[in-house]
């Protein structure tokens, strides 16, 4: 069975979500965990996810992914940015017990100069502060784009992070289609050449999800600007190879492309058309 969703806001409350989720033909979603420009987070009502709950268990529901406010900044060289950034990530996690065993999802952040063996120290340094044993959600780095100087642009960078936190089993990746196109990994020519490289250096144990974004711009541009699914440089050809590749099929996917819930709809609809069983 094919695991798709997309982005949903969570300004209507957890239950609605998960219907929306149901209009569009999705069977999971992501969703911000508070304002994604900024750090302001609303009261958890336990009731209403208690209805998402049911929701996710009635209708087989994959796992749920949670995204990290796009003002964080892990890498930072100014400590009350990487303290921000801890407190809010802590609070995350502490807020995602109220869904076991999903997934959170944030952007490894910009070293700003310091360079990245710097700014990886940094993130790890966060994430073994922040992640206990207890936790039931799994933390996954973000592949990036590499513009400026965000980290995670490459598999050895994400790699030697992973390598830096203490609780492995708390830690993997969420691969997105447009950024590592855009970073320079070939999935349009060459998507097996490019997961084998993956499980060469990382390891594709540590693959948990998959952002699939078509994307504005040319094969390694190290930009970062989504596309609609099949109208942008990677095509409906390359979505049709990673959502029916023997190591990626049962994975959940996210949509994260330029649209609404309908345009969402549709694309699902696309994608599920495209899908061997």
């Amino acid at each position: 069975m094919l695991t798709i969703g997309c982005h949903l806001s969570t300004s209507k409350g957890y239950e609605a979500m998960g219907r929306d989720a149901l209009k569009i033909g999705a069977n999971t979603f992501q969703f911000f965990t508070r304002n994604p420009r900024g750090s302001k987070a609303k009261d958890i009502d336990p009731e209403d996810v208690e209805r998402l709950l049911n929701i996710m268990k009635e209708h087989n529901f994959g796992k749920l992914l949670a995204h990290a406010p796009y003002t964080l900044n892990p890498c930072s060289n100014k400590i009350e940015t990487r303290e921000f950034a801890k407190i809010v990530m802590e609070d995350d996690l502490k807020r995602m017990e109220y869904l076991p065993n999903n997934y959170y999802n944030f952007h490894p952040g910009s070293h700003v100069g310091q360079g990245v063996e710097k700014g990886i120290e940094y993130i790890i340094e966060l994430l073994n502060e922040i992640l206990k044993p207890e936790h039931t959600t799994t933390v996954l780095l973000e592949t990036m784009a590499g513009k400026g100087t965000e980290i995670g642009r490459n598999f050895e960078e994400l790699k030697a992070i992973i390598d830096g936190v203490q609780l492995k089993d708390k830690i993997g990746v969420c691969m997105d289609s447009c950024h590592i196109y855009d970073g320079g990994y070939d999935i349009v020519n060459n998507l097996d050449g490019v997961l084998e490289e993956f499980d060469r250096i990382i390891g594709l144990d540590k693959l948990y999800a998959i952002h699939l974004n078509d994307s504005k711009n040319p094969f390694s541009s190290h930009k970062d600007r989504h596309e609609k699914i099949g109208e942008g440089s990677l095509g409906i050809d390359t979505f049709a190879n990673i959502i029916n590749h023997p190591k990626l099929k049962y994975l959940p996917f996210y949509l994260e492309t330029p649209n609404e819930l309908e345009g969402y709809g549709e694309e699902i609809k696309v994608l599920k058309g495209l899908y061997i069983k």
